[in-house]
């Protein structure tokens, strides 16, 4: 009978068990190292990058930045221009409105009978003072006026002698009508 020796065999073989666990625990050990720098260079890039992005994008805030000034100064001095053509509008359309209001009261005051000393305008408030000859003369100034005009109230009736001439001091307010914006629309639109 052969008799065979194991135990060298399965000592070469544990030998061989612990080696390979070794090279194993070894391998892993250093592709986990190799991991673990790769992914750290991919981080380090990464936040490079983002760096890199995050200087262009402050660059290019600061550039709108400049450029937002200048147009917020740009709206500043167009609506400062704005104003001013609102007011030069304004200004022309009154200068339009006096006249337009002395040839009304032209149009409306009784020939040859009656006479203004003074005219004042205030807004959308008109006070008139004048010269009749008599009573019926002012009543009639203020029919016409109350076709064209709101508010017509006679503050004041006084008899006035000159040059042995009766003639009536009078003092009248009114208030001048003016169109609805709604009403000019739908008439446009008509």
């Amino acid at each position: 009978m052969i008799r065979i020796n194991l135990l060298p065999f399965r000592a070469a073989r544990k030998k061989e068990n612990v080696r390979r666990q070794l090279s194993m625990f070894f391998l892993t050990f250093a592709l986990i190292i190799v991991a673990v720098i790769y992914y750290n260079i991919l981080l380090s890039n990464k936040i490079q990058s983002m760096k890199v992005r995050n200087e262009n994008t402050s660059a290019q805030i600061a550039k709108y930045e400049k450029i937002n000034k200048e147009i917020a100064s740009i709206k500043k001095k167009l609506d400062q221009l704005n104003q001013k053509i609102k007011v030069i509008e304004t200004l022309d359309s009154s200068r339009k409105d006096t006249v337009k209001l002395l040839e009304a009261m032209t149009d409306l005051i009784v020939p040859n009978r009656m006479w203004f000393t003074r005219l004042d305008v205030k807004g959308d408030n008109i006070a008139i003072t004048g010269i009749a000859l008599d009573e019926r003369t002012v009543a009639d100034f203020m029919v016409k006026l109350q076709g064209a005009y709101a508010n017509v109230t006679l503050k004041s009736l006084q008899q006035r002698s000159i040059n042995e001439l009766n003639l009536k001091n009078f003092s009248l307010t009114l208030t001048r009508v003016r169109p609805k914006p709604a009403a000019t629309e739908k008439a446009k639109t008509s």
